[in-house]
C-alpha cells in the first residue's frame, strides 16, 4: 500500500493482514481522489480542509489527504491493533502533528464536543455493518459538518443502504466489489 500523490507520493503505508479489516485498494483510492480533484459536482478542495476518517483502519484515506495538503485529519478506529499500526504510519511519515487518533467506537467519538467543523468525512465501515447510518444521523444533529461538506462512503457494491431523507447523493461509482457514495447530509 502506498501514498498516491502529494508531498508523500510513493511512501509506503503499513497495513494489516487479518480478516477484521480490509484495506482500501489503491485503485479505488485513486479514483476517489480523482473525483474530489476534478468533478464539477463536488465543490470541496482537499487543501486546507478538516477531514474526518471514520473506521480508518491503518489510515490510508486520511494519510492521502494529508499528503495532498489537508489542514488536519481526525482518525477514528476501534480496533486497537489497527490503531497502533495507524499511529506508526503517521510517525513514520512525520505527519503526527497534522492528525489526531481516537481509538474508540464511532458513537463514543461523536459524543464529544467539537471546536472545528469537518469539510470531508470518509466512512469505510465493515460491509456487513449498518450502524454507520446512525453515525450519519448523529453528525447531522450535532452540526459538526461545514456548510460545504462532502461525505464519502465505501460500501460493497450489492449493499442496499437506506440513505433517503438523510443524505443527498451527488454521485455513486462502482469499482469491482466496491461502491463509493458521495453526498451531503441534508
Amino acid at each position: 500500500m502506498r501514498v498516491i500523490s502529494g508531498a508523500l507520493k510513493g511512501k509506503s503505508i503499513n497495513f494489516l493482514k487479518n480478516l477484521k479489516t480490509r484495506p482500501l485498494k489503491d485503485s479505488v483510492k485513486e479514483n476517489i481522489f480523482n473525483i474530489l480533484d476534478h468533478s464539477n459536482l463536488i465543490k470541496i478542495k482537499i487543501e486546507n480542509s478538516n477531514v474526518l476518517d471514520l473506521y480508518s483502519g491503518v489510515g490510508s484515506f486520511g494519510i492521502e489527504c494529508i499528503s495532498r495538503g489537508a489542514h488536519r485529519v481526525t482518525f477514528v478506529e476501534k480496533d486497537r491493533y489497527a490503531s497502533n499500526v495507524l499511529g506508526k504510519n503517521l510517525d513514520n511519515l512525520s505527519i503526527i502533528k497534522k492528525s489526531e487518533i481516537y481509538n474508540c467506537e464511532i458513537e463514543n467519538f461523536l459524543s464529544h464536543r467539537f471546536k472545528q467543523q469537518f469539510d470531508i468525512v470518509f466512512l469505510d465501515p465493515p460491509f456487513a455493518d449498518f450502524k454507520f447510518i446512525n453515525s450519519l444521523k448523529t453528525m447531522k444533529n450535532k452540526n459538526i459538518l461545514s456548510k460545504k461538506h462532502i461525505v464519502i462512503i465505501h460500501r460493497e457494491r450489492k449493499t442496499e443502504d437506506n440513505l433517503k431523507g438523510l443524505m443527498d447523493i451527488i454521485l455513486m461509482k462502482q469499482y469491482g466489489r466496491s461502491k463509493i457514495i458521495y453526498g451531503v447530509l441534508n
